[in-house]
């Protein structure tokens, strides 16, 4: 029988904000401790098959359809019920926690706000922990913001938009909490805060405890989620199935377990999302590391070619034969102010890549700013009703379209972009913030990882260039050296861009880029 000395206790961070008392209280702590004694193991292990499996692909295996769960892909069975205020999800917009963009994301328009813990979120404590604040404060009903600078104040409208929360991934840590001397995932610090406070005001309020799961690499790493799931609902005295998650397929082993993921979630889950930019990311860096997987520029890597629309259609078709919302994912465009041609372009290319993902059968898309609700929700105004779910496809892409690379150039000006972009964003991380506007585009973590991932896959195998030359390492510092020149005084550039040329020429690829990152945070 165990006694209280016997369970494992959470230990916090302290933080100086105010609320932040309400967030971390003793009973709030003792449940992302059970959480952690619970599931962590297992997290870990999973972590370590990641590790085996890549070692596979580097031997030239290649992923595929898992011939043990073939019963599962070829047999019908759906998902659980899908809540009411779910059943319209045209226009979902996402963003960090801070309280200007929750209250400007909830009146945008927009049927649905991601809160974002995970790639538009800098991990910093008391930015989590504000996040966490103003989260809880949207269900009290008193979330508000005064901008200092302007007077302006901020409030949440008569019909604000339903609220979902992405946690961070299984591979993150959170130093600032640790159980039996071991840190907490960060997956659990932010999913379990979340939910412990809120979960009963939001089913009160006549929504409900809704998340979007990320990163995750196949169906062991969603029966986790599942496992997850059910204890804490039954933890907090929730009814079984009242979680309710979607999952972003954003990594190439998961796109190939699209329905096995769905079934390991069946009781919760109520869509898939196509990940787009962190589906680049996992391409190359699971891929990526054999010379005839070579990719080209990031900006010939579109959704309407190659292996980013075989699984955006496997996507589409495998969801509405279970009954789940298939999610379009996140065009990286935003209004360009002063610009007017600029800005007329930025809206049209945002414009046509909505109207394919209403055309190829989604149920509704992401966009990064309010300026293009409007944009999107007029795409996606051709649906005859709120979703597409009874649009089932006849065709269904197999093993071959799903690995299929894309045509394209590898230029000077890819690389010096990947460069900017990279060094920059790498820069803004470390100085607080995750999602960062640089050149007309919103760039986050998965945008990022894009860059350097390329970079680091050209440069392993000196890969041509248009102009006939190689990109080699005498190469790579010259256009480091010359796009750094224009940003010097940028806070955290000289960390940032030290770690950023170490990643790229190391000579194994890091996981992610966040986790050497994080040790450099204040």
């Amino acid at each position: 029988m165990s006694t209280l000395l016997d369970r494992p206790r959470a230990i916090a961070a302290g933080s100086e904000l105010p609320g932040a008392d309400e967030i971390l209280t003793d009973e709030a702590l003792g449940f992302l401790a059970e959480l952690h004694a619970r599931f962590d193991n297992r997290r870990r292990e999973l972590l370590a098959k990641r590790i085996e499996r890549q070692a596979r692909f580097d031997a030239g295996v290649l992923p595929d359809f898992p011939a043990k769960t073939a019963a599962i892909r070829e047999t019908d069975w759906t998902v659980g019920p899908i809540p009411a205020d779910l059943q319209d999800r045209r226009v979902e917009i996402t963003g960090p926690t801070n309280a200007k963009m929750i209250i400007n994301a909830l009146n945008s328009g927009a049927k649905v706000f991601m809160a974002d813990f995970e790639d538009a979120t800098s991990p910093l404590w008391d930015e989590l922990i504000q996040g966490q604040i103003n989260l809880r404060n949207r269900w009290l009903g008193k979330l508000a913001f005064t901008d200092h600078d302007s007077g302006k104040h901020y409030a949440i409208g008569d019909n604000p938009a339903v609220l979902m929360v992405r946690p961070r991934g299984w591979h993150l840590d959170d130093r600032h909490v640790t159980i039996d001397g071991l840190p907490i995932a960060g997956a659990l610090l932010d999913f379990g805060l979340y939910l412990f406070h809120n979960a009963q005001s939001a089913i009160d309020a006549g929504s409900g405890a809704y998340f979007y799961l990320p990163k995750l690499e196949g169906r062991h790493e969603a029966a986790l989620w599942s496992d997850v799931f059910a204890f804490a609902e039954q933890k907090l005295g929730l009814e079984r199935g009242a979680i309710k998650a979607t999952v972003l397929i954003e990594t190439i082993p998961a796109a190939f377990e699209m329905d096995e993921i769905l079934y390991a979630l069946r009781e919760n889950i109520v869509g898939l999302n196509c990940g787009r930019w962190d589906y680049i990311f996992s391409f190359i860096k699971r891929l990526g590391r054999s010379a005839d997987r070579l990719t080209p520029d990031r900006s010939a890597m579109t959704m309407d070619r190659a292996f980013l629309a075989a699984y955006s259609l496997r996507l589409i078709a495998t969801c509405h034969r279970r009954g789940a919302f298939a999610m379009g994912g996140m065009s990286a465009f935003i209004p360009v102010k002063g610009d007017e041609e600029a800005n007329r372009a930025a809206l049209d290319n945002v414009r046509a890549d909505k109207q394919r993902e209403v055309h190829n059968g989604h149920d509704g898309t992401w966009v990064a700013h309010p300026a293009l609700v409007p944009v999107a929700l007029e795409a996606f105004e051709a649906m005859a009703g709120p979703n597409q779910l009874d649009r089932i496809s006849d065709h269904i892409p197999g093993w071959e379209e799903m690995l299929e690379l894309h045509d394209g150039a590898r230029t000077e000006a890819g690389a010096r972009a990947n460069i900017r972009v990279g060094v920059q964003y790498l820069a803004a991380w470390l100085d607080g913030r995750g999602a960062v506007p640089l050149y007309n585009l919103m760039e986050d973590a998965a945008t990022a990882e894009i860059c350097r991932a390329q970079l680091w896959q050209w440069l392993r195998f000196k890969a041509p260039l248009d102009d006939g030359r190689r990109f080699d390492r005498g190469l790579f510092y010259t256009l480091l050296a010359e796009e750094l020149a224009p940003l010097d005084g940028t806070p955290h550039l000289v960390e940032a861009a030290r770690l950023f040329a170490e990643m790229i020429t190391a000579e194994e690829f890091e996981e992610f880029l966040t986790l050497p990152a994080y040790d450099l945070l204040d």
